[in-house]
């Protein structure tokens, strides 16, 4: 694929790790692309990062055609920049892409722009401990028309923001409150894709839940309300007892890259893992009896955030007495010097950046 690239003019001031925060800040250059029915993608461009315009008809703004990514780049202690599994956003893009009637992106192709871009904005990757430099591809349909329909025109975009650190005063578990009203997806619906109408459906919840001093919302399934799915913008696992639970990926649990990481990790140290269905009976059992053990949210942000507080219609309950678990710790220690190239990618995870 020929990649066009327009370097911008004037390159802005690269800030101050300290100052960093999450998605604030923007780098220099942009990815493009085009596609329609007829003649598949075309016009693959790095430009200087701008605003996009849109007709007032565009399918996004109507219907919410629209998919998206995050990942990062990270910079090791040797100065070079690496991507971690990036081959696993493209595949999930691709099966998100899929499910909203949206073209998919040949898997060599996405590689490339991927490996292209960042190597034009490396050094925006920051350095100081527990920085990245956070990737935002995404997808829209714009046909210039209303009407519900199949996309005929559509646009993807790769943007990177420098980022710091999740946790500001080390890794600090959190409290999460079971959602018994509203749900965030249903099997057959779009659960599984990453798309934007899935986190809307999902505010509502999160700020009720905000509103009495709870970080996140552990969804229950939308049909039967009875069986765990996931936390927030993350999947979410327990140790009960000797074993690993997290729920299986049924259509509505997004199948998260941290979650298949962990999985991967934990198996290889011996761990019992089971991918299942898990009750909030069951949940609330092992709550009671002092067998729960450990609880962590896993995603690409905050790559693994330990659980000290379960709630549930008002009833609240501590684990590990609001402490982080070995386990919990062991993954994120492993995962972050994985990516940060601070241990051996025993799994060959990583792809650097020349």
């Amino acid at each position: 694929m020929e990649i066009k690239i327009t370097k911008a003019s004037t390159l802005k001031e690269k800030p101050d790790s300290s100052a960093l925060g999450f998605g604030k800040i923007f780098t220099d250059h942009m990815f493009m692309m085009d596609w329609n029915d007829e003649k598949g993608w075309s016009n693959a461009r790095i430009v200087p990062f701008e605003n996009i315009s849109l007709h007032p008809a565009s399918t996004v703004l109507h219907y919410g055609s629209e998919i998206f990514e995050g990942l990062k780049a990270y910079r090791r202690k040797d100065g070079k920049v690496q991507l971690f599994r990036p081959i696993e956003n493209i595949r999930r893009m691709n099966r998100s892409a899929e499910r909203l009637c949206l073209p998919q992106i040949p898997e060599e192709d996405a590689l490339q722009i991927l490996k292209t871009f960042v190597g034009v904005e490396q050094d925006w990757t920051p350095s100081a401990e527990g920085t990245s430099l956070y990737l935002r591809p995404f997808m829209f349909g714009n046909d210039e028309s209303l009407g519900v329909h199949a996309v005929h025109n559509a646009t993807y975009v790769i943007i990177a923001s420098p980022v710091g650190s999740y946790y500001k005063e080390g890794i600090n578990p959190v409290k999460i409150m079971i959602e018994d009203e509203d749900v965030r997806a249903v099997r057959g619906g779009t659960g599984y894709a990453k798309c934007g109408g899935n986190y809307a459906a999902s505010n509502r919840a999160g700020q009720r839940a905000e509103q009495k001093g709870y970080s996140q919302v552990l969804w229950l399934d939308g049909v039967e309300r009875k069986y765990i799915e996931e936390v927030g913008a993350m999947n979410v696992m327990f140790k009960i007892g000797d074993e690993i639970v997290t729920p299986m990926l049924s259509g509505s649990i997004l199948p998260g890259i941290t979650r298949m990481s962990c999985l991967e990790v934990l198996k290889k140290q011996g761990y019992k893992v089971s991918e299942r269905l898990l009750s909030i009976d069951e949940l609330g059992e092992a709550l009671e009896n002092g067998t729960l053990e450990e609880a962590w949210g896993c995603g690409t942000a905050a790559v693994v955030s330990p659980i000290g507080e379960l709630c549930y219609k008002d009833v609240k309950y501590t684990i590990n007495n609001g402490e982080i678990g070995k386990v919990t710790q062991y993954l994120y220690d492993t995962l972050t010097g994985i990516q940060w190239g601070k241990i051996e990618d025993s799994f060959g995870w990583t792809l650097s950046i020349e």
